[in-house]
């Protein structure tokens, strides 16, 4: 059985059903994206008579209402959304919401004797050989009779016959053909997804949280597009805190929402350790919400579907919005947001560049969500959200397909006690084996960015560690205040002596340390550098480090997991080296992670 209906629609018709709200644009990538050359060229490609390609729009099921009869479902449009903006902005004349959230109007204007179309500029409104915005001339107010003698009283010269021509052509674009592909609406969103990557040349995937949005923006009955707004003002403000302004402004209905007096404290934010995108604002609110973990899930509530007898119901749908929009306000919180990123920070991920997996903090955001909610004093949950955070990271737990691992985490979490399933979960994949072998092998590796690297900086910013060599720099200074990462057996003198970039770029080689004592440290081999700090010590006389006594020495060791054998170390004890700090790196993210 097809499950699809391919057909060509007229444009004209295209727009009223999007007018009239047959067919929703569910602003899936919500600002209009396209720059206004790429309207022109449209234009220019229907006016010819050129192929615009297909809109694919999905059909909402029919749900039945509370008093029994059936409401059927509007078509959602999934792919095409920009070209039919585009085609109500320059046909129609109405307004689109660019990539700074600005109300503005695209006009296109058009020189019937050229038959060109170009963007509307200043010297095209000077210009008597072009009409200077097409929707004018389309909107069917004024005559072709009267159009083309208003052209001629400015434009003599031109043959009336070609200006007719062309203009006739003009005002006949929205009776030119465009497909439509209509999925039914009892499709599966793997199948739709499937169905969306094979028409789209260019490969573009949309996510389940895409649809999840369509879904949202395109619902009139429980507020779903106000409810889009505040997921995606929420994203932008966290990032552009001046975009406060902006919703003041320009959009005074949303500004008068309970959603914007629960967000307005994003105003006077500049924090970025996490900046959620609307996948991310979803998901958690989700997860936390529905103890469901697959947002194909979400679709389908918020479609009404009932899971146990296939049919889909008003009453769910407005239940699951009501849900979602809970969980939506509960990640927006001010109280939660900043108590979850004080627990984040206070486990030693103190900057953005030490988190490199956005699910692992996603669902540590959702752990403390459900906690909260399930009644767990404060001094466990943040123990429990830092140790859980970790073990993510160190294990890669949401890295590949987080959703299934989500979806059988919040049901662990929210079915029996959390220390039970943590307990658990470690004697499983934190043994001994882990520690001992794994993850030491895990820190051979040349990726700076590596989660273990980033779990043992975290591991050296929650113990106050100072720099390599620095007296009174700590490591966390270095990160915040952007220091870099240096070389123990420095680059150039490995280089020199013939090894091979993944060699010398070891992340057992990399320390943090202050710029003008790895300038004094030079090229030299350890041996070299650590006499002369050695011998300056000594003399009081401390031109390379600050540290003063050779217990600060060694102090400064300890602390950066660095052997004392390097101080009598050359070239030929580069591997050894290697080895022996790997496994008192790996030893101080154990005593770490433990002690969380």
């Amino acid at each position: 059985m097809q499950k699809y209906s391919v057909n060509q629609h007229l444009i004209e018709t295209l727009l009223t059903w999007v007018k009239s709200g047959e067919i929703a644009i569910p602003e899936i990538q919500r600002p209009f994206v396209w720059d206004s050359s790429k309207v022109r060229d449209l234009m220019d490609s229907l006016y010819q008579g050129f192929p615009v390609g297909y809109v694919i729009a999905w059909r909402n099921p029919n749900v039945r209402l509370k008093d029994g009869s059936l409401s059927e479902g509007k078509k959602i449009l999934i792919d095409g959304q920009q070209r039919v903006t585009a085609l109500t902005a320059a046909l129609l004349g109405e307004y689109v919401i660019d990539k700074t959230y600005q109300r503005v109007k695209i006009k296109i204007a058009f020189n019937p004797i050229l038959e060109r179309f170009e963007v509307q500029n200043p010297a095209i409104l000077k210009d008597h050989s072009w009409i200077p915005n097409i929707s004018e001339a389309i909107s069917g107010e004024i005559s072709i009779l009267k159009l083309v003698r208003n052209y001629l009283s400015f434009n003599p010269e031109a043959d009336e016959d070609q200006v007719e021509k062309a203009f006739t052509n003009l005002i006949n674009i929205p009776k030119k053909q465009i497909g439509i592909i209509e999925l039914a609406h009892d499709l599966d969103i793997e199948t739709v997804t499937e169905i969306f990557i094979r028409i789209n040349s260019k490969g573009v995937v949309l996510s389940q949280a895409d649809f999840a949005m369509s879904k949202i923006a395109s619902n009139t009955e429980y507020q779903g597009n106000t409810l889009r707004k505040a997921i995606d003002y929420f994203c932008h403000l966290a990032i552009s805190p001046e975009f406060y302004k902006h919703i003041v402004d320009n959009d005074k209905e949303f500004a008068a929402t309970e959603f914007f007096s629960k967000m307005q404290w994003l105003k006077s934010e500049n924090e970025d350790l996490y900046d959620p995108e609307y996948t991310d604002l979803i998901r958690v609110a989700f997860t936390s919400q529905f103890n469901r973990g697959r947002l194909s899930d979400l679709v389908s509530l918020l479609s009404g579907r009932n899971f146990e007898t296939r049919t889909f119901e008003d009453a769910i749908a407005e239940q699951s919005f009501e849900k979602l929009k809970m969980g939506v306000m509960n990640f927006m919180n001010e109280t939660n947001f900043k108590r979850f990123l004080m627990i984040i920070k206070s486990a030693g991920f103190i900057s953005p560049k030490l988190i490199r997996s956005q699910n692992a903090l996603n669902f540590a955001y959702i752990l403390y969500l459900k906690l909260r909610e399930l009644g767990v004093n404060s001094v466990a949950i943040e123990s429990y959200v830092k140790r859980w955070f970790v073990f993510s990271v160190l294990t890669g737990r949401y890295s590949g397909s987080p959703e299934s691992v989500f979806d059988f985490d919040i049901k662990q979490i929210h079915n029996r006690p959390f220390e039970e399933y943590l307990k658990e979960k470690e004697e499983g994949e934190l043994s001994d084996g882990f520690w001992n072998a794994s993850l030491i092998q895990s820190l051979d590796t040349s990726v700076a960015s590596s989660p273990y690297f980033n779990v043992f900086l975290a591991a050296q910013v929650k113990a106050n560690d100072r720099g390599f060599l620095s007296k009174d720099v700590l490591v966390s200074d270095l990160i915040s205040l952007r220091g870099d990462i240096h070389h123990l057996f420095p680059r150039d003198f490995l280089k020199k002596n013939g090894l091979e970039r993944g060699k010398y770029n070891q992340i057992a080689n990399y320390v943090f340390m202050q710029s003008e004592i790895n300038i004094k440290v030079g090229n030299k081999p350890p041996k070299d550098y650590f006499e002369l700090i050695v011998s300056q010590m000594e003399k009081d006389n401390r031109l390379v480090s600050g540290l003063s006594t050779h217990q600060e020495l060694q102090d400064n060791l300890k602390a950066n997991c660095v052997p004392q054998e390097i101080m009598t170390m050359g070239i030929e004890d580069y591997n050894h080296f290697l080895e022996l700090r790997r496994k008192l790196m790996a030893q101080k993210i154990k005593e770490y992670y433990f002690s969380l």
